[in-house]
């Protein structure tokens, strides 16, 4: 008989449905690991980045401490003296409270990233993984 004949496929292509289900158990178990990790990495910058702002949130307000003690000075100065000295110290108090200023914004936007405190990247992720997971169960 020389006829052709189909190749009959070796053990290993053919998987029992509790293999199927050990596999697919590991690889969920492992997908939920990652998505964990993932999570925690997200959710330490953020909250790196909302120290940074509040950081500079508490500068700004050593800033504007000292702008105050400057006014002071400032007030002070002009009551005893003539223009050019206290003109001297209110420049100073206009620069430090600047500062303060742009601190301030600076710490503001740093808290506004930092917002939600949600692991977004990570959601993402395991929404596109529940997606990928249907459409396959779907075949």
């Amino acid at each position: 008989m020389t006829g052709t004949t189909a190749p009959r496929p070796t053990h290993d292509e053919h998987h029992s449905v509790g293999e199927l289900v050990g596999q697919a158990t590991e690889q969920l178990s492992r997908l939920v690991r990652q998505e964990v990790a993932l999570a925690k990495e997200e959710l330490a910058a953020k909250g790196r980045r909302a120290g940074r702002g509040g950081g500079l949130l508490g500068a700004a307000g050593a800033f504007a401490y000292a702008g105050l003690l400057a006014l002071a000075g400032t007030g002070a100065a002009a009551l005893s003296l003539v223009l050019p000295v206290w003109a001297a110290a209110l420049i100073v108090t206009g620069v430090l409270f600047v500062i303060a200023a742009v601190l301030a914004a600076t710490g503001r936007a740093q808290l506004r990233r930092a917002t939600p405190p949600t692991p977004e990247a990570a959601l993402d992720s395991v929404k596109a993984d529940v997606e990928e997971i249907r459409e396959r169960a779907h075949r």
